[in-house]
């Protein structure tokens, strides 16, 4: 079966299997390993991206269920970052600063899922409150480093106070 959407902005067409979760489209068909496959029921959030500007899961998505969307990873939250260049040099989404500034990652490997959850929970703005931001992300787990401080980061974008918020897309 023939899927087409835009990936980070890029439009891509591929033959796929119908039964072809999204995480692996990104992963194994187009070398995006961001989207982590944690869980594989949807009670991690480490596969999260957003499809049409909303935050899901996709270990639970087919890739065909997306076709004519529109869908963000973490690879494509900050076109500037690249690898190999040293992290100082390279231009980070507000919401990735915002999780440097604030020490909301350890290990990482919840991170892109929980970003991109963040960004479009940080879009309500000063409506957001950390009991809003707590409930928006309860679908993602960390096991590393407690959730304060991915909360402080999200209402520092949200509210516009990190430095990082400055660049809010």
């Amino acid at each position: 079966m023939k899927v087409t959407l835009s990936v980070n902005g890029r439009a891509v067409t591929r033959e796929v299997e119908p039964r072809l979760l999204l995480v692996y489209f990104l992963r194994d068909v187009l070398g995006l390993k961001g989207a982590h496959v944690g869980c594989e029921t949807s009670l991690c959030g480490a596969c999260t991206v957003l499809v049409d500007g909303k935050a899901m899961k996709s270990c639970t998505r087919l890739a065909v269920q997306c076709d004519g969307a529109e869908v963000t990873t973490i690879e494509g939250l900050a076109p500037a970052a690249v690898a190999g260049v040293a992290l100082e040099s390279q231009e980070l989404h507000p919401m990735q600063a915002a999780f440097r500034e604030k020490h909301a990652l350890q290990c990482g490997f919840c991170t892109p899922g929980m970003i991109l959850t963040a960004v479009e929970l940080a879009a309500r703005g000063k409506e957001l409150d950390e009991a809003g931001a707590r409930e928006g992300l309860a679908g993602n787990l960390c096991r590393c480093t407690g959730y304060q401080h991915i909360v402080d980061a999200v209402l520092s974008v949200a509210h516009g106070e990190s430095a990082a918020a400055g660049g809010a897309r």
